[in-house]
């Protein structure tokens, strides 16, 4: 009996140690997944021009930085030359993929591109109402559960300098709390470029189907109507200018 006792233990250890390899394997699979995904994602982001650059990322509930009470952990440029870094060359960004397998990405905005950044429950209404206008919608993130990132293209560089409402929420991470509504980023700004971690938890996901491989459409339209779906929830009706600090 002893012996059989001592083969049962064996049989179990065994069993046992075969289930926990089994999870791991499963679990490693699973993130050489996600992280495949990842670079494809970043990579087809590139390959529509959204030029990007590394990011911090979450470290526990801070920031990988070593600022010091960092006032947007995980989501800000590694580096303060960020715009002048910010590349569409797909080798660079795949020696930056290998390189910081950990890094969130940014995409820097006013160059190829335009982001409307608005609260996502106004942005859930103002997709509806896009779908049944029938209106061109192009990409469309989620960051977190709070904020919705609509992908335009850019206005380039009108004559009218007062057409412009810049985001300084990159320099002035401080006026995040006074601008809860409409945020366009364009010129000097960034958003996270999906997918990517916050220190929440959360994360910034395409919406499916609205990815980046969709024509960008004029920012004006989809402003028309993320203007009204935003005073519905009685958020500033109007993005306001906000000061430049560069």
């Amino acid at each position: 009996m002893a012996g059989k006792s001592r083969v049962s233990d064996w049989l179990r250890r065994r069993t046992e140690s075969a289930s926990g390899n089994s999870r791991a394997a499963r679990a490693a699979a699973a993130a050489a997944a996600d992280d495949l995904r990842r670079d494809e994602l970043i990579q087809a982001a590139v390959a529509a021009s959204y030029p990007v650059a590394p990011a911090v990322h979450p470290e526990g509930f801070g920031c990988s930085c070593d600022r010091i009470g960092c006032h947007i952990p995980g989501v800000h440029p590694v580096s303060q030359a960020w715009q002048t870094q910010a590349s569409i060359d797909p080798q660079r960004v795949a020696q930056w993929l290998s390189g910081q397998p950990l890094a969130n990405f940014i995409t820097a905005t006013g160059l190829n591109h335009d982001v409307l950044d608005v609260p996502a429950e106004a942005g859930r209404v103002a997709l509806e109402r896009l779908t049944a206008d029938g209106a061109t919608i192009g990409p469309v993130a989620l960051q977190g559960e709070d904020r919705m990132l609509f992908f335009t293209a850019t206005r380039g560089t009108p004559a009218d300098e007062d057409e412009w409402w810049p985001c300084a929420l990159d320099c002035n991470p401080e006026t995040a709390d006074e601008h809860p509504g409409i945020r366009w980023h364009c010129r000097g700004s960034y958003v996270l470029l999906p997918p990517a971690r916050l220190p929440s938890g959360g994360t910034v996901g395409w919406l499916p189907d609205l990815g980046p491989d969709l024509p960008l459409p004029d920012p004006l339209p989809v402003l028309d109507i993320l203007t009204d779906a935003c005073a519905q929830f009685a958020y500033d009706p109007e993005p306001e200018p906000v000061a430049r600090t560069r």
